[in-house]
């Protein structure tokens, strides 16, 4: 029973993404003989148009993705893969937390590569088809070269660390192990910006000039400290922007896309990071962190209760004993609850960006550069203007144009 209910879910979801995709993309043909009235001073014909031809060009390969994905979920659940191969496992190698910990990271890792083909046409057909991908292949692939050593290094420590904490603590292990991840978390927050993010990026200091002394009267005017204001070659790879600042306390840094810093103007970079400082300001980041650790805290604690379930385990063809096949199966499984609730976090979200955009305007006490910021921004990305409102709830974590424009001006009156 258990397991037709989770197949139920799975292509429950399945199904509500078509749906999704099929509203918006009817919503978006409906608006696409003209620009809306709305927009008529933000976009061209030309970029209007292209703008309608990337959302359903990238709605044709979210269908076919999810379509793939679900399928690949299905098989690698029901097909007898997975129990068979942690059988094997276990009796070659034995039941030691080292070897475990092997066995999950080599099926996180396996289950990986279906998703390459479709992540390279997506980069290399998609993307490029409108003009975003600068990248080559040699550093794609080497990014991928990266990563998999990267995720070995700090991924299966990790999960060594989770299955001994099982062996040493008992039925609260999963308090001690949500402890460990959070912990690991905080530390990587820290490190990332120094040790990680620079194997994959350029970064280098704004150079002195009058962007740069407008961004720090900004940081000093809210006084938000940084260590140091960078540029990222975000253009190495694509041709979208954005900015964000990482790292807590001394380790803090403000990073500017170099594309960004091309396509906007000095007051519109200054709204824009004084929209990024609003999140900080606003205590939006920890409040963030705040929720992602009672979410990890309530997953462990779901993969204590299924761990203790004979039924659970026996649906997917695994024998009880092992809290293995329980970390496996709610990672798998969970995408298809988590997935509902995707309206009330984007709810969250854009609440808070509509702060940020608050706080953004009153600093510059102004609020024409960040809405100009907004529609440069709209129209360098060929963002969607006219998503359908349902599919925007579950999949746009930032308010529309339309709908920040239309806060701004209000919050100026």
């Amino acid at each position: 029973m258990i397991a037709l209910i989770a197949a139920g879910l799975i292509v429950l979801k399945w199904a509500a993404q078509l749906l999704l995709e099929h509203l918006n993309r009817h919503h978006v043909l409906a608006h696409a003989n003209a620009i809306p009235a709305a927009f008529k001073d933000t976009v061209d014909d030309a970029t209007y148009a292209k703008s309608v031809q990337y959302t359903l060009a990238r709605s044709g390969f979210s269908r076919f993705e999810d379509t793939y994905d679900a399928l690949v979920l299905l098989v690698v659940l029901f097909s007898g893969l997975l129990p068979w191969a942690f059988d094997f496992c276990r009796a070659q190698f034995g039941s030691s937390a080292w070897v475990l910990a092997a066995f999950l990271f080599a099926v996180g890792f396996i289950l990986t590569l279906p998703g390459l083909p479709l992540n390279w046409f997506d980069q290399f057909r998609l993307e490029a088809r409108f003009g975003f991908n600068t990248t080559t292949q040699k550093t794609w692939w080497l990014d991928r070269l990266k990563g998999f050593p990267l995720a070995l290094a700090l991924g299966y420590p990790l999960l060594v660390l989770v299955l001994k904490l099982v062996e040493w603590t008992g039925d609260s292990w999963w308090l001690w192990a949500w402890g460990a991840l959070l912990t690991f978390q905080l530390v990587m927050m820290v490190l990332a910006p120094v040790l990680i993010l620079p194997l994959f990026n350029k970064f280098t200091p704004l150079p002195d000039g009058s962007l740069r002394e407008r961004l720090v009267k900004l940081a000093d005017r809210t006084n938000f400290r940084a260590k140091s204001i960078q540029v990222m070659d975000g253009s190495k790879r694509s041709r979208h922007s954005n900015a964000f600042f990482t790292g807590f306390g001394h380790f803090r840094k403000i990073v500017l896309f170099d594309t960004l810093v091309q396509q906007l103007a000095e007051p519109e970079l200054e709204a824009v990071l004084a929209h990024e400082i609003g999140h900080y300001k606003k205590k939006h980041i920890v409040k963030l962190l705040a929720w992602s650790a009672v979410s990890s805290l309530a997953g462990f604690y779901a993969i204590s209760i299924l761990a203790r379930q004979e039924w659970f385990y026996r649906a997917f063809g695994f024998a009880p004993g092992s809290i293995v096949p329980a970390l496996l199966l709610f990672g798998l499984l969970a995408g298809a609850v988590t997935f509902w609730f995707s309206p009330l976090a984007h709810a969250w979200s854009r609440r808070y960006e509509y702060q940020a955009d608050a706080f953004a305007a009153q600093v510059m006490n102004e609020s024409r550069s960040l809405i100009g910021a907004l529609r440069k921004l709209t129209e360098k990305n060929l963002s969607n203007l006219t998503p359908h409102p349902v599919y925007s709830a579950f999949y746009y974590s930032h308010p529309t144009l339309l709908e920040r424009e239309q806060a701004l001006m209000k919050a100026a009156t």
